[in-house]
């Protein structure tokens, strides 16, 4: 991927794959016009390794680090060090995308800026550029066949609304880009206008494409019911808004890498996650997996479990039979409903159901 230069009148994005020359240069550059650099790097786990690397790559920097786990007291001296230029380098998590007003501050580099959304990026990116000195703004990526579409989106999104005052554009199409989500919907407000906003959105796009006769697939929705918690503890996440965020966040994911990649992220905000949250990243997995088999429900009853198909699932009935033939206390109901027993299995009953159904996939 070839560097990307977008200049404003307030400023340089650049756009590169991650580069230790390119780290070096851009800092000593704003080092030699008395300047302070922010390195955003929004992983807690190697945000130490990153701040040793800057340190071997510029040994004149002072560096300092800062992430939401540290305490209030040794953050709040961390942030001081730099607001008082008593540092030269503040490495960082997103934390500081808000509430941060410091002129001498004009050099921001991002690592992994593919990982961000566009309004996430451009808050990010508003934190230099406060005073008559000439900003810059590194967004460190992957190389471009490690780039998602979503992210090749916002980049570009970025060289669109590179201007001053494009806020409200970029937000605007940050939500074109994420989707509205379901936080105004039912499942997290309770009734509102009776069905909720994101279930009437959808009711009107299905009766559009029925007026103008084109053909609308039902909707297949899976019931889970395994008798499990799968809430979010307050005590592990006490802001109800973020919350929210995250139980989004979750229901977006489809396979084990996102599940382990959303797992990862939890842990590096907010520390290990309780038993109650790993069943919610279970049970998003093994949902997502129901539905394309076209799973009607699954329930749990004691040390059984019933397992519900809709009559087109795409599971072939010679995959079934062989697959009952090879598991001891398995049966196919007369309705049509699969039993199970999970007690004995060291997954607990959503990995054994998980298991079971790539099975009958494979």
């Amino acid at each position: 991927m070839e560097r990307l230069m977008i200049d404003s009148e307030n400023g340089a994005t650049v756009v590169s794959p991650f580069n230790e020359e390119l780290v070096k240069k851009a800092i000593e550059n704003e080092l030699a016009r008395d300047g302070q650099v922010y390195f955003i790097h929004n992983r807690v786990e190697s945000i130490y390794s990153v701040g040793n690397l800057i340190s071997k790559l510029v040994p004149k920097a002072r560096v300092v680090v800062g992430h939401g786990q540290l305490g209030e007291k040794e953050l709040e001296q961390v942030m001081l060090k730099f607001v008082r230029d008593e540092a030269d380098v503040l490495v960082a998590t997103t934390i500081v995308e808000n509430g941060l007003d410091i002129p001498r501050a004009n050099t921001i580099l991002i690592n992994r800026a593919d990982r961000l959304g566009l309004a996430e990026l451009y808050q990010l990116r508003g934190r230099v550029g406060r005073s008559s000195q000439r900003a810059y703004a590194y967004l460190l990526v992957p190389p471009v066949g490690g780039l998602s579409p979503l992210a090749r989106q916002r980049l570009a999104a970025l060289k669109e609304f590179s201007d001053l005052g494009a806020g409200f554009r970029i937000a605007a199409l940050d939500l074109e880009l994420r989707g509205a989500g379901n936080l105004l919907g039912r499942e997290q407000h309770g009734q509102i206008a009776a069905v909720g906003f994101d279930l009437y959105c959808r009711m009107v796009e299905r009766a559009v494409s029925e007026r103008k006769g084109e053909a609308v697939e039902p909707e297949r929705r899976v019931t889970l019911n395994l008798g499990q918690d799968i809430r979010i503890p307050r005590e592990y996440i006490e802001s109800e808004n973020l919350r929210l965020r995250i139980y989004k966040r979750i229901a977006e994911v489809s396979n084990e890498s996102e599940r382990e990649e959303v797992r990862k992220e939890l842990e590096d905000r907010f520390g290990a996650p309780p038993a109650a949250v790993d069943n919610l990243l279970d049970y998003a997995v093994l949902k997502a997996l129901a539905e394309r088999l076209l799973v009607a429900s699954i329930e749990r009853r004691g040390e059984q479990v019933a397992v519900r198909f809709h009559d087109d699932t795409p599971i072939k009935p010679e995959k079934l039979v062989r697959v009952i033939r090879g598991r001891r206390g398995m049966r196919l109901d007369p309705s049509g409903v699969l039993w199970f027993d999970w007690k004995n299995e060291k997954d607990g009953v959503a990995g054994a159901t998980q298991k079971l159904l790539l099975q009958l996939q494979s």
